[in-house]
């Protein structure tokens, strides 16, 4: 059984404040104003986590959080803090790093693909109603079945326009797929490409056996770069639906483990609970309260506890409570509910000590070995062994270049899929003039008479067919086999396909019929005279 690690101290009594390990994935808060010290003590609960061999992965919304990879000196509010404490072996320690950013700057990309991210993940970010969600599930399943790949997003854009021009063909084996849900899904696609999605859907994807490795005997600390992360909410929220859902379906129940498998920190958690989708919060509650069992704790820390709901807040049983300032009714209510999910102590007025506390002083409960809170104590927060503050464009270069997962995500690969075999078809009959995008491919793919496009209603070798075939000459609709569609035209000609081409052959038809002259009235039934 590992062996609890201190977190704080108490300075009248000299008392430990440990917390077991064996109690570690049953989550835990970190709350406090802004100054109060909530970073620092994240990064004392990650650096315990790690000597124990527990893999931590971190979110870093201001980018302070990589100083971990470094020995800490030459900080005289540490000596400070060592000296108050009377800490006997104390000292600087480095922690074995991996920078992640889903945009590849600040570290190594981090990628899914979009058949792992699944119908239903995605229609809960693009926030697609049933029946668009039906559609996605049935453009899926034709890729599964003609054994198309969809690893990007030009894959989902390229297989969306296919289904939708061949919506005939496959209406009577996967339902109707009108033009509207497939519009109303490509507009979605393009407000996550506008926010960098298609920087994150891509091979190679993340094997999350990644972030769970140890060096040493030390945890690996993964952090995200999230700075620019949380200016794109939609790719932050798909990342975190995804990262969390593959790993609730992937680890098996351990019960209750000695130490954690994998622990989470969120920081800033007010932004992701205030600006998330309600799919992402939705998923969030029901991880915090299965994930437990799969050996997995999750860490918030935020300004305020309202900002976390009640649902999850009752689920967080290891609490670090900074000071909080009552100048608003708001911060006063804060107050109330930060001393009220406490256990008592007879000692402290716990809400009247939540707005006395220094700059690193905290009120502090652990669970205890029969998981049940212990009473509150405040208590000074240890200092961190590692250094406090981000690290040198230098040290962050170094250390994404000596990581153990190196040369592994850093270049993108772009094997055949379903783009390439739609788009290869297409460019096949057309003489080889490959077209550029999906949507330019889309529309030359049923008029170059594709075995897969539903034929035209108008088209059925009449009068009207003919008429019709005559006002395109004289307008210059048909062109050329090799003639190259802008993107626009080929839009228009695929909407006008899937949703008012055949509506309009049926409104033109009877009123041709309407009117038939003297003579082929009084004709007499029988077969009709030759051309």
């Amino acid at each position: 059984m590992a062996n609890p690690f201190l977190v704080a101290r108490t300075t009248d009594t000299n008392a430990d404040l440990m917390l077991l390990p064996k109690l570690g994935n049953r989550h835990g808060l970190i709350t406090g104003a802004t100054g109060t010290g909530k970073t620092v003590s994240l990064q004392v609960l990650a650096e315990g986590f790690s000597r124990l061999g527990v893999p931590v992965f971190m979110a870093d919304v201001k980018g302070d959080l990589t100083g971990l990879s470094q020995s800490g000196g030459g900080n005289q509010r540490v000596t400070d803090r060592v000296n108050l404490l009377k800490l006997t072996g104390y000292a600087n320690e480095a922690f074995p790093v991996t920078c992640w950013d889903v945009f590849g700057e600040q570290g190594h990309p981090l990628r899914a693909t979009v058949a792992e991210m699944g119908p239903l993940l995605l229609s809960r970010i693009l926030n697609l109603n049933d029946t668009q969600s039906g559609v996605l599930t049935a453009v899926f399943k034709i890729a599964d079945d003609k054994g198309l790949l969809l690893l990007d997003l030009k894959d989902l854009r390229a297989m969306l326009a296919h289904a939708g021009e061949n919506a005939k063909e496959y209406m009577l084996h996967y339902g109707n797929i009108s033009g509207a849900s497939i519009g109303a899904i490509q507009r979605g696609i393009l407000t996550l490409e506008s926010q960098g999605g298609e920087k994150f859907f891509g091979e190679p994807a993340l094997n999350l056996s990644d972030l769970m490795q140890t060096v040493d005997g030390k945890g690996v600390v993964n952090i995200l770069a999230a700075d620019k992360l949380l200016s794109n909410p939609r790719i932050y929220a798909t990342f975190l639906l995804w990262l969390l859902s593959e790993l609730f379906e992937s680890l098996p129940e351990v019960g209750d483990p000695d130490q954690p498998k994998l622990v989470f920190f969120f920081d800033e958690a007010h932004l992701l609970f205030n600006e998330a989708p309600p799919e992402l919060r939705a998923r969030i509650e029901q991880v915090v309260r299965l994930v437990r069992s799969k050996g997995v704790g999750v860490y918030f820390v935020t300004q305020n506890p309202l900002d976390v709901p009640d649902v999850v807040l009752g689920q967080l049983g290891n609490r670090v409570q900074h000071a909080l300032r009552a100048f608003t009714p708001r911060d006063a209510e804060a107050v109330r509910t930060a001393a009220s999910t406490f256990r008592p102590n007879p000692k402290i007025n716990t809400e009247q000590v939540i707005t006395e506390l220094a700059t690193g002083e905290a009120l502090v409960s652990f669970l205890d070995e029969k998981g049940r809170p212990n009473p509150v104590e405040r208590a000074w927060m240890l200092p961190p062994s590692s250094r406090i503050g981000p690290v040198t464009p230098a040290e962050r270069e170094a250390l994404v270049k000596n990581s153990l997962v190196a040369g592994v995500y850093d270049k993108t690969e772009d094997r055949e899929s379903a783009y390439e075999h739609l788009t290869g078809r297409v460019a096949s009959r057309m003489g080889g003039n490959k077209p550029d995008t999906a949507a330019e491919s889309s529309a030359p793919a049923s008029d170059a008479g594709s075995d897969a496009a539903a034929p035209a209603p108008a088209e059925d070798g009449g009068f009207f067919s003919k008429m019709g075939g005559m006002i395109g000459d004289v307008l210059g609709s048909k062109t050329s086999p090799r003639s190259r569609q802008t993107v626009g035209e080929a839009a228009m000609k695929s909407a006008a396909r899937a949703i008012g081409a055949p509506g309009l052959a049926f409104r033109t038809a009877p009123t041709r019929r309407a009117a038939p002259d003297a003579a082929q009235q009084k004709r007499p039934p029988g077969p009709s005279a030759p051309d």
